[in-house]
């Protein structure tokens, strides 16, 4: 195997196996600064020896043990005291994890970076370090913060689990339906990051963040099979992530859904995506109401069935949203609801209802690009560049700002 194949070998491991040795490594240490430390020691030294000794049989299971002799290490050159030594279990001759109880050590992991304690911002950085494994300088672009900032971030909650005793485990019977909420908004907020990255700075779309909040969303979904709003969410993912290849112009624009050249979706990804909201619908059949992550892939599907924007059916779009305004009465879903209203009764009524939103979204860039969309379809020209304007100024995405720019000096 040469150089090129072991750095490949490297880079899937750390994608497969980063969770896994870190979430191991924290069952058995309870420490997550130990955890993280003796993981990214253990890749490092895979660098330096595989190419020489070539990939073992089993890369997971030879990350676990160097990492856990790495953790090892470190208590012992901090001189810990000697019931910590006992609780480590200390010796250089345990076999392996199986990768079953691997597997369910990552979800507890998930859960303790998910805690309620933390604030969201928290729980975001920390799983995305933590559990997806990526850098520092990483996490601190997708915020727009500093690399330092960010590290203090995840260490203030790190140390925050330690301090509050949070538990490596996962929640009661009781607590989980409100636990399993919150590490699902997690990741929705880490795959909207990717999808329409809010920086200026950065790529307009960040592949390596959707990737990973589908990735986790699937690790959840194995191992909660039966929970709708996991599902709903894994079909939302999946549908939205479909669109992505015709989502930004060769020339770094950004594609509205009305103008996609719809042959460049990803058909395996809205078949798998379609599949599970049918299975969904099927439940609701059955008396189970949805969830709103349901009713959001249920419109996703919708608007990936139809062959060409002419054959959207918009009636079920708004009945859709109809429903979801009873779940998530928000601003937002309010405006998104007011898009369906506007291709059904037309842009005039649509106005009135995004007018009624203007306080609650005045620093909100979608809610000036809606609106200046709608004034130009009443042909009130003047009022609707004022809205783009307002609305480059808001926008952080430099595809949502060129592609807005253009629709604003098309008024001209």
């Amino acid at each position: 195997m040469n150089r090129i194949d072991v750095r490949e070998a490297i880079t899937q491991a750390h994608h497969e196996e980063w969770a896994r040795v870190v979430a191991s490594l924290t069952r058995r240490f309870g420490d997550l600064d130990i955890a993280e430390e003796a993981a990214a020691e253990a890749f490092a030294t895979a660098v330096q020896r595989w190419p020489a000794d070539g990939v073992p049989p089993n890369p997971g299971a030879w990350l676990t043990t160097t990492a856990n002799r790495k953790a090892i290490d470190r208590i012992r050159r901090e001189n810990k005291r000697d019931d910590k030594h006992k609780e480590a279990q200390m010796s250089y001759d345990d076999p392996p994890e199986p990768l079953g109880a691997i597997d369910d050590d990552r979800l507890r992991l998930i859960f303790t970076c998910c805690h309620p304690a933390l604030a969201m911002e928290a729980r975001v950085a920390l799983t995305l370090r933590m559990v997806a494994g990526l850098t520092m300088p990483e996490i601190a672009r997708a915020f727009l913060v500093a690399e330092s900032t960010m590290g203090q971030r995840i260490t203030r909650a790190k140390a925050k689990i330690k301090a509050a005793r949070i538990p490596y485990r996962m929640p009661s019977a009781d607590d989980l339906p409100a636990r399993v909420s919150g590490v699902l908004a997690v990741l929705y907020l880490v795959f909207n990051e990717g999808y329409l990255a809010s920086g200026p700075d950065t790529d307009p779309v960040r592949h390596d963040l959707t990737a990973e909040a589908i990735r986790l969303t699937r690790l959840i979904r194995a191992l909660l099979p039966d929970d709708g709003e996991v599902a709903g969410l894994l079909a939302l993912m999946l549908l939205i992530e479909a669109r992505r290849p015709a989502r930004v112009s060769a020339s770094g624009e950004l594609v509205p859904l009305a103008e996609q050249d719809r042959g460049a979706w990803d058909a395996e990804l809205i078949a798998e995506g379609h599949r599970l909201v049918r299975e969904r619908l099927a439940a609701a059949a059955a008396g189970v109401a949805p969830g709103r992550y349901q009713i959001l892939a249920a419109i996703n599907a919708v608007h990936t069935s139809a062959r060409d924007i002419r054959d959207t059916d918009w009636s079920q779009v708004l009945a859709l949203y109809d429903q979801l305004v009873r779940l998530d009465p928000s601003p937002i879903t309010a405006l998104n609801r007011a898009i369906a209203v506007a291709e059904l009764d037309g842009p005039e009524l649509a106005l009135a209802i995004v007018h009624r939103l203007a306080e609650a979204l005045a620093g909100y860039h979608a809610y000036h690009a809606t609106r200046a969309d709608l004034l130009r379809r009443l042909g009130r020209g003047h009022e609707s560049r004022a809205a783009y304007d307002r609305a480059i100024e808001l926008a952080g995405n430099t595809a949502e700002t060129a592609y807005l720019t253009r629709r604003r000096d098309q008024l001209r």
